[in-house]
């Protein structure tokens, strides 16, 4: 099996937040493969992989980071391979970890997720992969309908929640 999702973390203690990206993607059965890389340690790795990235079949890098959160960043200014950044709450609450994501100079773009929106990351990255690919669209479409259920369900549950003044 081919990779065609990279997952890269900046640490393997941002696995307990990736490993919902990492479920969703085997659910939808796509092929990934997961790394721990860092921008700051592990420069030349860094680089190696982004530069190979394309050859390896990768279509879309979920790379994720905390605290100053160079890797999305740095992965993104040396392929042409879309990048998802997912700031991890390492600290400050995550913000400082979602600022240094988001704010890509001109030509550099990383699309960004909320802080510790691995799941939101592996969806966005299969949405970019199904707007060539049908069968991932069709897993896409299902699993959204899924959702909608869930949903009609829960109101269905609180349907049977009273209170003296609720009227539903």
């Amino acid at each position: 099996m081919t990779p065609i999702v990279s997952i890269i973390m900046g640490s393997t203690s941002d696995l307990p937040v990736m490993d919902k990206a990492a479920q969703f993607l085997n659910e939808m059965e796509v092929p990934f493969e997961m790394n721990a890389l860092s921008a700051h340690r592990t420069p030349e790795e860094v680089e190696k992989f982004a530069k190979g990235a394309g050859e390896k079949g990768i279509k879309v890098i979920i790379a994720a980071a905390g605290m100053a959160a160079h890797l999305p960043g740095v992965i993104a200014s040396m392929t042409t391979i879309p990048v998802i950044g997912v700031p991890i709450n390492a600290s400050l609450d995550g913000l400082d970890a979602l600022l240094a994501i988001v704010q890509m100079p001109p030509g550099i773009p990383v699309a960004t997720v909320g802080i510790n929106g691995a799941l939101n990351a592996a969806i966005l990255a299969l949405q970019m992969i199904a707007t060539g690919d049908e069968p991932s669209r069709k897993k896409l479409a299902s699993y959204k309908e899924s959702l909608k259920k869930k949903i009609k369900q829960a109101n269905e549950e609180l349907a049977s929640v009273t209170y003296t003044y609720k009227t539903n």
